[in-house]
């Protein structure tokens, strides 16, 4: 009977959870993570770190680049970015001072390789986005 009652919590408190996910939902997930095409998911040229604007003067000049993986396509498997053909999206390092490796700084970058489309930048690796704008 105990096991019962224990069960019948657990999916009724299983039936909270859901509701409030659902009746905030889109909301709640924006708030935390807004997308690349909602305005306040911006950044500008200028606001860039350094190595940032550095990276995004190669990117419009075709290189050359300090990392072999720097111009690899970009699959977007975390879907942050807008829906786009494979090989439509390239990534370029943003160095980061004292980093041994290649770091969590990134710009993306979706169309032509000297004229993108728009690029986006990332701080922590793909974890969230901010369009680059002039």
């Amino acid at each position: 009977m105990l096991r019962a009652a224990a069960t019948k919590a657990s999916k009724l408190g299983l039936a909270c959870v859901l509701l409030v996910a659902t009746l905030a939902g889109p909301s709640l997930v924006h708030a935390r993570n807004p997308g690349p095409t909602d305005n306040t998911a911006t950044i500008t040229v200028a606001e860039l770190p350094k190595q940032g604007r550095e990276t995004y003067q190669l990117i419009l000049r075709g290189g050359p680049f300090p990392f072999d993986k720097d111009g690899s396509v970009f699959g977007n498997r975390e879907r942050l970015l807008p829906a786009q053909t494979r090989g439509y999206y390239r990534e370029y390092t943003v160095k980061t001072p004292g980093s041994r490796d290649r770091g969590a700084r990134r710009l993306v970058c979706g169309g032509q390789p000297r004229t993108p489309d728009a690029c986006y930048y990332t701080s922590d690796h793909y974890a969230s986005f901010r369009r680059v704008v002039e």
